[in-house]
This record gives C-alpha cells, structure tokens and sequence, in this order.
C-alpha cells in the first residue's frame, strides 16, 4: 500500500495484532510543550524522526498482518465454496429417494406383506426394501456430514472476512492518525534554521557520502539479481523521502530496498523487519553490494550495501535518498538475498 506522504512527528506508540485486528497504542507527546532553547528544539526533533522509525515499521508490520488476515478470509471463503459444491452433487440422488416414493423401513414391509402374492414374492419385495433403506440411509448420512461441513466452512469465512474488515478499518484510521503527526513535525522541522536542519538529518541519516560508480558497484555484486538491485537503488539517489511509499518518485527504507529488489525479480515484504529475516545472515566483514543492512532493535530501518563501507538508503524527512557509511550507530546485522 502506497501512501504519496513525507515523513513524521514523534510519537511513542506500539501497534498490535490480537484477536485478529490491529490498534495502534499512543501515549501524550511531551513534545506538545514548546521548547525553550533552540538546542531543545533540535532536540526534540531529532528524537521525533527516531521514534518516527519505529512507527513507520509498525505501521509495516500492521499492514502485513492485515494483508494475512485479507489471504485468510480470501482462503476460507473458496473453502466455503468448495464444501457447498460438494453438497451440491447430493441433489439427483435426493431428488430420486423423494421421487421413489419411499416412506421408510416399517411402512414399506408392512405394503410389501399386505400386497405380495407369494411368499417368493414377498422375499423379493423384502429384499428390495433393505437394499433401499440402506442406500438411502447412507445417502442420507452422507448429506447430514456435508451439510454440517459446508455451515462449518461458511461461518468460518463469515468470521475469517468480517475479522479482516475490522482489521482494516483499524489500520486506516491509524495511517490518518499517523498523517496528523506526520504534519505537526514537519512544522516543527521547518521552524528550525537550515544549520539546524542539517544537524538534525546529519544525526539520524548520518553524513552524506560520494556515491560509488553504480557499474563498478554492480561489478562487485554476488549475482546478477544483487548487481541490479544497487544499480537500481543507486539511480534512486536525491528521490524524496516519502513515509510509507515504495516509489517510483519517492520512498521510505523499506520501500526503496523493495523496489530495488523489485527490478531484479525478487520480491520483497515491505518492512524492514521482515526484511531482515530472510536470505542468509553475513557478517560485516562478509559484506557485498546488494547485501540488506538493517539497524536498531526492533529493527526499524533498512539499507543496501554498497561497497567499500558504503550504503544507499532512505531514511529520514528533509533527507533524500543517499549514500552514507553503514558504520552507524544502531547497526544490527545483514542478509543476503541474492
């Protein structure tokens, strides 16, 4: 889910999946009070675009959890499908039994005695009937367990759909909660001087670096999906940083790994956390372009290696899509994905 935004205001916050929906906690901002230093204004802002990160990844976690809730009811509901159209395929045969005419065991005997001419006769009747009872009993058996499958299948859609509705209505008065304090910060950004400004990203995106030469930096890569992954990512450089996006025209740090993966195939999840779980764990001495480098814990943002110490990444309003070392602090490992 894209969402064309800049970045955000400093919340704490904590979003949760329980009984299948998701609520985003909020505590009061103690930056409401205004600051009376232009060193606390920094401050307080340069706080804000940190605790910004991780609501940004909560706020990714939520989304996956309703996209799993969404595939959840999607499944329930052709399993509803599938065990009504197997009760379906009962009909000719209940159809049949009611056309027979057949009243039960006990009646038919008692016509089948009172009407045979024979004894030979009334054995074939008898026969006849327990043939009949027993086909129609085990019919009968088969249509109850169906029926009984098919209730079970609906409501377990009914309730696996209704689940993921209510999850999304939740998310999507979070993600307007979250636009409102994404509008506060970016005034209390804007009232800080430009050398203010630059502290302020200088210390939570770190120190803007020369980009490497995108081929030699492919070059360098383990494969041919990584190689296009940084060349994609590196031609990315001075794009916005847009909250919640995956480009084309701006991104957040999850959102730009994704695309870059994107252009070679592979398909990411949008979270940096998610992100950080799959491929194989290398060390920072082990490092090569196209490697996912992500920080903090929880984790909460995402970058892609470079080389020679080097990352490109999107991380914080007022900052664009750069290149900066990976020795930052908060850095907690790295994956390779291809």
């Amino acid at each position: 889910m894209q969402r064309n935004r800049t970045t955000g205001r400093r919340w704490t916050g904590v979003v949760v999946a329980a009984a299948g929906l998701v609520a985003v906690v909020l505590a009061p901002s103690s930056a409401a009070a205004a600051p009376s230093t232009a060193d606390e204004a920094q401050r307080l802002v340069t706080e804000a675009g940190q605790q910004l990160t991780a609501l940004d990844e909560q706020v990714h976690q939520a989304e996956l959890t309703v996209a799993a809730q969404q595939q959840a009811a999607a499944e329930a509901d052709r399993a509803a499908d599938l065990a009504e159209a197997g009760l379906a395929r009962y009909e000719p045969a209940i159809r049949a039994i009611a056309q027979s005419g057949y009243t039960g065991t006990t009646r038919s005997r008692v016509a089948a005695f009172l009407g045979s001419d024979s004894a030979d006769d009334l054995v074939a009747q008898m026969t006849m009937i327990d043939l009949l009872a027993e086909h129609t009993d085990g019919v009968l058996t088969e249509v109850a367990a169906a029926q009984a499958e098919a209730d079970a299948a609906r409501t377990a859609a009914d309730t696996a759909a209704a689940e993921a509705t209510a999850a999304l209505t939740t998310l999507q008065e979070q993600q307007a909660q979250v636009q409102a304090q994404v509008d506060r910060y970016e005034a209390d950004f804007a009232r800080l001087t430009a050398a203010e400004q630059a502290r302020v990203t200088t210390t939570l995106a770190g120190p803007v670096l020369a980009a490497p030469a995108a081929a030699a930096a492919a070059a360098a890569a383990p494969g041919p999906a990584a190689a296009t992954a940084v060349q994609t990512a590196l031609a990315q450089i001075g794009d916005p940083y847009v909250w919640g996006s995956s480009g084309p025209d701006g991104f957040d740090c999850s959102g730009l790994t994704q695309y870059a993966y994107a252009a070679a195939g592979i398909s990411l999840p949008h979270s940096s956390r998610a992100q950080s779980t799959l491929g194989t764990p290398v060390s920072r001495s082990e490092l090569m372009p196209g490697d996912l480098v992500y920080f903090y814990s929880p984790v909460s943002h995402v970058g892609i290696y470079v080389g020679d110490g080097k990352m490109v990444h999107a991380r914080t309003f007022g900052q664009p899509v750069a290149v900066t070392s990976v020795d930052q602090a908060g850095y907690r490992g790295a994956v390779r994905v291809a």
